[in-house]
């Protein structure tokens, strides 16, 4: 079986790679497209130049290690907004397809607290949109995953056809030796972390500059989240 979890960033996506990564019957790849994309758009993320150093740029050998399988499965955590026009898609067929949402208040409020002037783009939900329209799959929220992580879980396993392993509610602290090099910048809470947060409080207050995004990003999500687990 092979996975592809499609979200957006700061989006609990690190933290399902983790719970995956806890299985013994599965391997995992961390945004394997990032610095494809990066190398394909000049986008100035925060530590582009490691990210180019260390990781594939060509998208076509990025796609051919998407086809293998893992042990026995493959767990891919993908960015939407990384598969840009012109990237081979072929290898997405026969994936397993399930998509990761959150409400765009708290991702452009966390987004925002690691990189200044987020846009839409940078957050993915038209992408996610247009993906989820292409491909299908199932779509679950990270918000009702903190809330009930066992219950989702299962529920998850379920709809995939994957038994449900107790092993994917817990993890040992510190970084992974499977994470992406950017992992210094972006995973500092998720290293702290030794299982999933609990539920989240009301949503965050967003500053006036970034108000206009949320309302642009808000009816993609609302349209994803129709189609949830619950």
């Amino acid at each position: 079986m092979r996975i592809a979890m499609w979200s957006g960033p700061r989006n609990l996506s690190t933290a399902m790679m983790y719970a995956f990564a806890a299985r013994d019957d599965f391997t995992v790849m961390d945004e394997p497209f990032y610095a494809a994309y990066l190398a394909a758009t000049a986008q100035d993320h925060p530590m582009r130049q490691q990210i180019l150093k260390a990781h594939e740029t060509d998208p076509a050998r990025v796609a051919e290690a998407c086809k293998t399988e893992g042990k026995p499965h493959l767990y891919m955590k993908h960015m939407p907004h990384h598969m840009i026009d012109g990237f081979p898609m072929d290898w997405t067929e026969g994936c397993t397809h399930v998509h990761l949402i959150r409400h765009p208040a708290r991702v452009i409020a966390s987004y925002a607290a690691k990189r200044e002037a987020p846009t839409l783009e940078d957050i993915g939900y038209p992408q996610q949109s247009a993906l989820y329209d292409r491909v299908g799959g199932i779509v679950v929220d990270s918000t009702d995953i903190r809330v009930n992580p066992d219950r989702l879980l299962r529920q998850l396993c379920d709809r995939i056809g994957l038994a449900f392993d107790p092993a994917m509610l817990a993890w040992e602290a510190g970084p992974r030796p499977y994470d992406g090099v950017w992992a210094a910048h972006w995973y500092g809470a998720v290293h702290q972390s030794t299982g999933f947060a609990g539920a989240e409080g009301d949503l965050p207050l967003l500053e006036p500059d970034v108000q206009s995004l949320m309302e642009a990003a808000l009816p993609f999500y609302e349209a994803l989240s129709e189609h949830r687990l619950r």
